[in-house]
């Protein structure tokens, strides 16, 4: 089931005490970034983060969710109505994010 565009509003009304949070639509799903790195998504209507060292110190009991079939595990944010928390999760999570940018496929020799 796609995610809807009112929780998508939800959460960026959410993170909006923080500059720099984006978000770009994917198969039904929004893949959300801060400061140009991506952190997470919405998946199904969840708030699904990278389990980052920090991401796991803050949210120790959090559960492991797949956002999609063949994906790996992402941490569920269930404090979403705790706007002092989310703000505080992007910070710690965003020195430990990689970089953004277009991937670029190797070119083989044949």
């Amino acid at each position: 089931m796609p995610s809807s565009r009112s929780y998508l509003d939800f959460v960026l009304d959410q993170l909006s005490g923080l500059e720099g949070v984006t978000w770009r639509a994917m198969m039904g799903e929004f893949v959300l970034y801060y400061r140009g790195r991506v952190f997470g998504g919405i998946y199904d209507d969840r708030l699904l983060v990278k389990p980052t060292a920090s991401a796991l110190a803050m949210m120790p009991d959090a559960p492991r969710e797949l956002p999609y079939e063949g994906a790996k595990e992402m941490l569920l944010v269930d404090r979403i109505e705790d706007r002092g928390f989310l703000e505080t999760l992007l910070e710690a999570m965003a020195d430990e994010l990689p970089a953004g940018g277009k991937r670029r496929r190797e070119k083989t020799a044949i």
